[in-house]
């Protein structure tokens, strides 16, 4: 065997490299392995920084995190076989965010192919279903022009913006491209497209904005470029805001526009709802008209999948958000005052404010139980954190409490896909990102278990985040839909109080236990003093969250919610 497989520097595994580097990658998310060793060398070589992992979903889980932070390219490479198939979850929950992430996995030699080789598997096809483009790339001197492609389908060029995937047999990596078949257009960084508004879509969106009496925004991760946009069309038409995690930090809870505990009563009374950015999904009733009567919508997108699912706006502008919104403000300056019922607006966030600082509270500090009651470990967050501190929220039952308690600017939980596990790594991701600020994770104790090891991956690559662990020994949603829908039989939903703290300790991190609720803030300021670190607070099973009570895992036929699927039912006519 050749001693220095990787001496060529113009072998694909080089250029794939290079690529990488032009286009501004400076670290790699993954687990290695053989089959994409030739690349991972080269990467090394050039000073691309290699995160490796202890699980590949995790890796996935990290350039999904990493992308939705600094607005870039997220990059993960896994090894073949269980390497790649590892990486589903994760790359369906990226595809559901619409998050730019290019996974490079390997695969056998093409003289091995359908042999019967090491880790062979159809990797294509197990991807294509949940990722924006799947392909193997095997003829050498394409190999760069199939990745350009890939990272525009990545950043939504002929489509929505999402994961791709990308494999190179292990000997096409070994192969030598000269650099006159190398294009620079291939290698060179492409800029956003830029899509301006059509002017009658405009006028028609701001006089339907302007004569609205109850209009309602509610923006989502397509909005993410359109902050101050958004906040002066707000500002001048005097709309209400519905604050949904894809869009967390893009409005302040200060603004008086903002309305998000009042979520349900908004859309029901609504007359007019413009969407930017945001799919009519179960978290919004599917825009049924069960759950807005009475509204109009206006859709806003660069992005037309978001514009054309469950209602259809009049207008709908396939735009880029920033472009349309303030296009839409001009307009709507032209026509006079809005036709806003004021009265109905500073109600609903008079009644915002309210049940933000804790009307919707049952107990603050401990459940029945004598366990603490999650909400505590919010309330003690606010005392310590810093104000730009990133928040990442992960689980099932804790994320409905997640919603309403964390207060944080930047903000990233399980997503629409519902995916839970993706805490520790992308904490790890936003600390290694951001490194100068706090990141906080709160996450439930099952879905923490699903990638508890990555707080190994911490220690190793210098991440600091402050791991936050609601113990409450439970599937708590899926145990107490057992305890009230099943006749009270609870199977396979309990856990145990396990020693999280000690974990931690054993893998190197700062530790602690939390059973009484007036430790919370001191051990939270330990915990952010010492970082990385996990505090495992016991917490009760008796504290039932928002979305349990509203059947959320109950799984109701028609809506996700019971009050919406009862409307739904009462809709069709039916019992």
């Amino acid at each position: 065997m050749t001693q220095d497989l990787n001496s060529d520097g113009l072998s694909v595994a080089a250029w794939i490299a290079r690529f990488l580097e032009a286009r501004g990658i400076d670290r790699i998310f993954g687990l290695q392995g053989g089959h994409i060793q030739p690349i991972w060398d080269f990467a090394a070589q050039r000073g691309i920084r290699i995160v490796d992992v202890r699980h590949e979903c995790a890796a996935v889980h990290m350039a999904h995190a990493h992308a939705e932070l600094t607005g870039g390219l997220g990059v993960a490479m896994v090894t073949a076989g269980p390497g790649v198939t590892n990486t589903v979850t994760a790359i369906a929950n990226a595809s559901l965010a619409r998050m730019p992430v290019l996974v490079i996995g390997g695969c056998t030699s093409r003289p091995q192919a359908n042999m019967g080789p090491l880790q062979d598997i159809p990797h294509v096809d197990i991807i294509k279903p949940v990722a924006r483009l799947s392909r193997t790339a095997r003829v050498a001197e394409q190999v760069i022009r199939e990745l350009d492609e890939a990272v525009a389908r990545a950043m939504g060029d002929g489509g929505e913006p999402g994961p791709v995937y990308v494999e190179i047999p292990t000997d096409v990596l070994r192969q030598h491209v000269p650099e006159h078949l190398v294009l620079d257009d291939w290698m060179t960084p492409k800029a956003p497209r830029v899509l301006p508004p059509d002017p009658g879509a405009v006028a028609e969106a701001a006089q339907a904005l302007w004569s609205a009496k109850r209009p309602v925004i509610v923006a989502g991760r397509g909005a993410n470029g359109a902050k101050d946009a958004l906040n002066r069309l707000l500002d001048a038409s005097g709309a209400l805001y519905l604050d949904t995690q894809e869009a967390r930090g893009l409005v302040s809870g200060d603004h008086p526009s903002f309305v998000g505990a009042m979520r349900g009563q908004v859309m029901q009374e609504a007359d007019l709802v413009i969407t930017v950015g945001r799919r009519l999904d179960y978290q919004l009733g599917y825009g049924s008209p069960a759950v807005f009567p009475h509204a109009r919508f206006v859709r806003i997108s660069d992005t037309a999948s978001e514009l054309i699912d469950n209602r259809r706006g009049t207008p709908e502008l396939l735009a880029t958000p920033a472009l349309a919104l303030d296009a839409i403000a001009e307009a709507g300056a032209a026509l006079g005052a809005p036709a806003l019922d004021r009265t109905w607006a500073d109600g609903t966030r008079a009644k915002h404010v309210s049940r933000a600082q804790g009307g919707n509270r049952e107990t603050p500090q401990t459940g029945k139980d004598g366990k603490i009651h999650p909400m505590a470990i919010f309330d003690a967050l606010k005392a310590v954190a810093e104000p730009d501190y990133i928040a990442v929220a992960d689980g099932g039952d804790f994320l409905s409490f997640a919603r309403v308690g964390l207060e944080a600017r930047t903000y990233l939980d399980a997503g629409a896909f519902g995916c839970l596990g993706v805490g520790v790594p992308y904490a790890n991701a936003a600390s290694l990102a951001f490194p100068d600020r706090q990141v906080i994770c709160v996450t439930g104790d099952g879905a923490y278990g699903l990638n508890a090891m990555e707080i190994d991956t911490a220690v190793r690559q210098g991440a600091k985040p402050v791991i936050i662990v609601s113990n409450n020994a439970a599937w708590n949603i899926e145990r107490f839909d057992q305890s009230d829908n099943y006749g009270g039989r609870v199977v396979g939903t309990l856990l145990r109080h396990s020693d999280y703290a000690g974990m931690a300790t054993a893998l190197g991190l700062h530790g602690e236990r939390v059973e009484d609720p007036a430790d919370l803030k001191d051990a939270i300021a330990r915990a952010l003093a010492n970082a990385p670190a996990v505090v495992d607070v016991i917490t009760s099973q008796d504290a039932v969250s928002s979305d349990a009570k509203k059947g959320l895992g109950f799984v109701p036929d028609y809506q996700p919610l019971t009050v919406w699927d009862d409307a739904e039912r009462k809709r069709r006519g039916l019992a």
